[in-house]
């Protein structure tokens, strides 16, 4: 599932070509995707002009000039593409297709359709159910050591576990989790309620800086992540844990091996001599 880096390429690339412009035609393939499309959903956003796209956690949120608000999430396989004049033909999934005053054609593919569409206003996104319970944004200007660490207080379950409740940081899933324990020098099976002081203000820190370097890359392409523009993200060749099990440790050397463990149906990555 893309996280927070892939997320905010995605927004960075629609920002690019939305905002400003309007919205001349919304054509939906089908009438669902993960949830039901909203009642007049390509009628309720034609002619709409786009005032800013923003993102919160892994949504995005798209501001129309009326105080609607798409709001959306890429599921596993979600993408978004945009294409200029004369786009290409439609793909098999193409689900959502969006033309714009600019002479733009963005499209919504998802063959798992493991993502939604939603639409809502500024006033009321804040209190959406997928919104509500949200935690901190971990960038810009980032979760402070001791922010973490009230969060982190009291929890009994290991801090990768915590780590990837949405409603103790937004936006963190399992490769960024793993690498950040992996610069901060934290072992996943750590109890998160011991993250505190000094740990908690390396770990903090380690979110921060590998987000945005995943972010400045491009994000990850694993799977399905794209970018807007149909380039991949590359911060996948700079991984020091995740997806790397018996290579040999960026920081210990060849004494000591990338370790890989299932918690909570989830594989992780780690090392044994630098994260304690």
């Amino acid at each position: 599932m893309p996280e927070l880096p892939e997320v905010e390429t995605v927004r960075r690339g629609l920002a690019a070509v939305l905002e400003g412009h309007r919205l001349t035609r919304v054509i939906c393939r089908r009438p669902d995707l993960r949830f039901p499309l909203p009642d007049g959903f390509g009628q309720l956003l034609t002619g709409r002009r786009v005032t800013a796209v923003r993102r919160r956690a892994k949504f995005l949120l798209i501001d129309m000039e009326d105080d609607t608000v798409l709001m959306a999430h890429l599921g596993m396989s979600g993408r978004f593409s945009i294409f200029a004049a004369p786009p290409p033909p439609e793909e098999p999934h193409d689900h959502v297709i969006i033309e714009t005053s600019a002479g733009n054609t963005i499209r919504y593919n998802d063959p798992r359709r493991f993502g939604f569409m939603d639409l809502t206003t500024k006033a009321e996104a804040s209190d959406h159910v997928m919104l509500a319970k949200l935690g901190p944004e971990p960038v810009s200007p980032g979760i402070g050591g001791p922010e973490l660490a009230a969060r982190l207080k009291g929890r009994k379950t290991p801090i990768k576990a915590a780590l990837l409740d949405q409603t103790v940081v937004a936006g963190i899933g399992n490769i960024y989790a793993c690498e950040a324990l992996h610069q901060a020098g934290l072992s996943p099976k750590r109890l998160a309620r011991t993250v505190q002081g000094g740990r908690a203000d390396r770990l903090s820190a380690a979110i921060c800086d590998v987000l945005e370097r995943a972010i400045d890359a491009g994000g990850s392409s694993l799977r399905d992540h794209r970018q807007p523009s149909g380039e991949l993200g590359y911060f996948q060749h700079s991984f020091l844990a995740y997806g790397r099990e018996n290579e040999a440790c960026p920081c210990c050397g060849p004494k000591q091996t990338i370790r890989r463990i299932v918690q909570a149906g989830r594989s992780t990555f780690y090392c044994s001599g630098c994260q304690r």
